[in-house]
């Protein structure tokens, strides 16, 4: 797809013939560096797409440009997070695909489209195949928390794959299943996606660990290590309130009566 579908003006081109059938979902604060051309990149993900932009917080006038791109854009005046941005953009969203990604991440689209082929093709949560580093004599604790929500879930083949790392596109059908609340905690919505016994799978990798940008002073006064580990653990919660407290494992020969 060739990159004249732009037109000369700053406006983005965008499918408007009747409703999109993919939603590029973008979490925005303050990313007026980058947002031009993350746009760019999401509108050549499909000839019929919508670009949602949720603007929370920001000040720096990303949300101006990204109107002026043709995005449609959510404005909020508080910071929501990107996680609880991607879930109101998913509840606003109106295509079959909705593809996530991040306001402050150029990815080209030819690394976001084989997310959209999978959801088309029938997968309904198209993850980044990205783990994260495990070759180390000390694990970052996400990556471990990572880990051991999918061995819960008896899902091992994904390693440390997760719904927290972008891109990752899900299906009309995946959303309605788990529901738009779900996306505010990503391992909460990984476990309904799977237990749900939706078709989740690792379909490409993009080396996001590489691409982040480091935020020093975020990471001093609200780190997001401990949320994520929090939102990890909030999702064995509800796993084990849907089963028991072993989380659907069996006890095998163990005979606890006979310690008491």
């Amino acid at each position: 797809m060739k990159r004249a579908m732009r037109l000369k003006s700053s406006k983005t081109a965008f499918a408007s013939d009747g409703p999109p059938l993919v939603s590029v979902i973008i979490p925005v604060m303050n990313e007026r560096s980058t947002i031009k051309r993350v746009i760019r990149e999401a509108a050549l993900v499909h000839p019929n797409t919508e670009i949602i932009v949720v603007a929370n917080g920001s000040t720096d006038g990303s949300a101006a440009i990204a109107a002026r791109m043709g995005a449609r854009v959510l404005r909020y005046a508080i910071p929501l997070g990107h996680d609880v941005g991607r879930s109101v953009g998913a509840a606003a969203a109106r295509g079959d695909v909705l593809l996530f990604i991040d306001g402050d991440m150029v990815i080209p689209a030819a690394k976001l489209r084989p997310f959209v082929r999978a959801v088309m093709g029938g997968v309904d949560a198209a993850l980044n195949d990205y783990s994260g580093p495990v070759r180390k004599t000390v694990v970052h604790s996400v990556v471990l928390a990572k880990h051991a929500l999918n061995a819960v879930l008896q899902r091992t083949d994904l390693k440390g794959v997760s719904f927290t790392a972008v891109p990752h596109a899900i299906s009309r059908r995946c959303l309605q299943e788990i529901g738009a609340e779900a996306l505010s905690v990503p391992p909460l919505a990984q476990a309904k996606a799977v237990k749900h016994g939706l078709k989740v799978e690792a379909v490409f990798s993009v080396n996001v660990g590489k691409m982040n940008k480091p935020r020093r002073r975020r990471e001093r006064e609200n780190p997001l290590e401990r949320l994520i580990v929090g939102d990890h653990l909030e999702a064995m919660h509800w796993l084990i309130s849907q089963t028991d407290e072993r989380g659907g494992y069996k006890d095998l020969s163990r005979n606890r009566e006979m310690a008491h």
